[in-house]
């Protein structure tokens, strides 16, 4: 297995600050995360005012450049993660146009969100027939689309990604596991849920969530809500996912998105050398 980092956990760095640090600290890859909007926040986040983004309006005519200073460091593209819908397929296709230039093999499109109240067989109908769409462009790039398992959305889990994407070319849509989000929603026997998406696990993000008691009510009923942890101190068991992973014989990328309340820079130091110590 390889390990890379989602830039989207690296706010405050640029990409050309990024890439130096990567290749010393014994990274393989980096997964760019491609924002639909440009930011011009003042104060960075995760998600907004994130230095470590690239942007739908500007990713073509930088894809070069991207390409450049990454492979310069002798660091691989192994996902461009946006947050495209899997029914905006104009702009789909200009992201997978972008990850040819960058030789960087699939790119993340998303489901829909699920709440009550919607009528959950029309959501993954509707899906279907997007996704027969979004397969052909994957064809025509030769890459792969990712549907990430994650939490509030209609694959939360591995067995509801199967259902939904088994008629599928695996050559064109993959899942990107992600046992931390399922932590909040859609835990299943790790290795079941690998075993069962077979050759349509294509990618896997690397984080920890815990729950949490959030208020006692006047009749003592406890109310709980998860949480975002330090990779050690989560629900996830490393050691038996990254076990679990080999024993399907995984060996694509691990790719950190930490969220947690340590800085950047340790994370980057400490959670590769963690996970290595695990193999």
């Amino acid at each position: 297995m390889k390990y890379s980092i989602f830039t989207v956990m690296t706010p405050e760095f640029t990409p050309e600050e990024l890439v130096g640090k990567l290749a010393h600290l014994g990274y393989e890859g980096v997964e760019w995360r491609v924002a639909t909007v440009l930011e011009r926040k003042k104060k960075t986040s995760f998600w907004k005012g994130n230095k470590c983004s690239l942007f739908l309006q500007t990713l073509k005519e930088k894809a070069g450049y991207i390409k450049n200073i990454t492979e310069k460091e002798n660091l691989e593209i192994c996902n461009l993660a946006t947050y495209l819908e899997v029914d905006e397929l104009e702009k789909i296709e200009k992201v997978m146009q972008a990850a040819k230039v960058m030789t960087c093999p699939q790119i993340r499109v998303g489901v829909p969100s699920y709440e009550r109240g919607l009528n959950y067989d029309n959501l993954f109908e509707k899906t279907q027939e997007n996704l027969k769409k979004v397969e052909k462009l994957a064809s025509k790039y030769s890459m792969k689309a990712l549907l990430e398992l994650h939490m509030g959305n209609i694959i939360p889990s591995a067995s509801a990604a199967y259902r939904l994407i088994s008629s599928f070319d695996a050559g064109c849509i993959g899942v990107i596991y992600d046992p931390g989000n399922m932590v909040y929603e859609g835990y299943e026997n790790w290795q079941m849920g690998m075993q069962l998406l077979g050759e349509y696990l294509a990618h896997v993000h690397v984080k920890n969530s815990s729950w949490i008691i959030e208020r006692k009510d006047e009749n003592g009923i406890f109310f709980w809500e998860p949480t975002w942890a330090r990779l050690k101190e989560g629900i996830v068991e490393w050691k038996q996912v990254i076990d679990d992973l080999k024993a399907v014989g995984y060996e694509g990328y691990l790719s950190f998105e930490d969220f947690s309340d340590i800085s950047v820079e340790e994370k980057l130091a400490k959670n590769i050398e963690y996970l290595k110590s695990l193999e």
